[in-house]
């Protein structure tokens, strides 16, 4: 897995990459209420604005953190956004993005730098 300063995770499946939040992201927003997913088949630019969050404390944007083509969602976030409070790393994912360049995943930290990050 891959680590973003956004408190992102990556973690590559094949030929696609699964996108989701840390258990800190999670931690610090609170109970998520509602997740607004990106329509599958968008393409995605570094840094787009993908994923609109709402919890009990905020409004968050999840950005892409790479370029790409969503090719699929959570959708039982729709019905159950508070998985994302309680499986941030599994059950909690929100998108899969096939990679238009998969070596930009590299500029990310890995669990350890991100450890220290969030330290």
């Amino acid at each position: 897995m891959k680590f973003t300063e956004e408190h992102e995770w990556l973690r590559v499946d094949e030929d696609l990459v699964v996108v989701g939040i840390t258990e800190h992201a999670s931690e610090q927003l609170g109970d998520v209420v509602f997740v607004e997913m990106p329509e599958i088949g968008t393409l995605v630019s570094k840094d787009d604005e993908v994923v609109v969050i709402e919890s009990v404390k905020a409004a968050s944007d999840i950005l892409a953190p790479i370029d790409g083509e969503i090719v699929e969602v959570n959708e039982a976030l729709a019905d159950t956004p508070g998985k994302v409070n309680d499986d941030p790393l599994g059950d909690g994912w929100f998108f899969k993005i096939k990679p238009s360049d998969l070596g930009q995943m590299d500029e990310y930290m890995d669990e350890t730098a991100y450890q220290d990050y969030i330290a």
